[in-house]
């Protein structure tokens, strides 16, 4: 059945078939669409065997539900060093699935690729359009393959903080913002020019340090 305990029954009735024929390329996956089922199968299979994992929620859903179920399940096993591939399994583009993969193997350190943004919520101390502007970065940065970490906050108590953490980051004022590079403020910037200018230090930083990516 559907159960973890049935799915890792079912692996390892298949994989012990293979092993008597002399087969031993295997890779195991145990997707199921709730997360819990999926994970705990995951763990009690890996107390079994040393094959390679395929790690996937699947039929997980839409965008927005088939991310948070695929983050957390693939997540949850992947910080407890289970799992040797991944799939992201969306009712979307498949093209919409892989920066999924990246963004979970990035948040948990185990790859480095492309500009991973920090963001404010925005409050009431913001006096720039700190949400749009986020979103522009994003945007404008969703090419960048180089592990840049870029920092967009929207006033003077926690930005220059956030800032000094990432490689390149604004910390917004009324109606302008101040850019830091490496903590260090190094522009003053209208509003309307603070995208153009974030967009100029981080192309500096990745030729600077990640030539290869440039």
């Amino acid at each position: 059945g559907r159960t973890p305990a049935g799915m890792v029954e079912s692996a390892l009735r298949h994989i012990r078939i293979l092993e008597e024929l002399d087969f031993r390329d295997i890779v195991v996956s145990l997707k199921a669409h709730d997360v819990r089922v999926t994970v705990a199968a995951y763990r009690e299979m890996a107390k079994h065997v040393d094959y390679p994992f395929h790690l996937g929620i699947t039929e997980a859903g839409t965008t927005r539900t088939g991310t948070v179920k695929s983050s957390v399940g693939l997540g949850m096993l992947l910080a407890e060093g289970i799992g040797d591939t991944i799939r992201v399994s969306l009712a979307a583009d498949p093209v919409d699935e892989v920066p999924v993969c990246w963004e979970i193997l990035k948040s948990l350190g185990l790859r480095e690729r492309g500009v991973e943004i920090t963001a404010c919520p925005s409050c009431g101390r913001v006096q720039v359009d700190i949400l749009r502007l986020a979103d522009a970065v994003e945007k404008i940065t969703a090419e960048y393959k180089a592990p840049v970490k870029v920092a967009v906050m929207g006033c003077a108590v926690n930005g220059p903080g956030e800032a000094s953490m990432a490689d390149v980051g604004i910390a917004g004022g009324k109606g302008m913002g101040l850019i830091y590079r490496d903590g260090v403020k190094v522009r003053s910037l209208p509003e309307d020019k603070l995208l153009d200018g974030l967009r100029e230090e981080i192309e500096k930083v990745i030729a600077e340090r990640y030539p290869g990516y440039s």
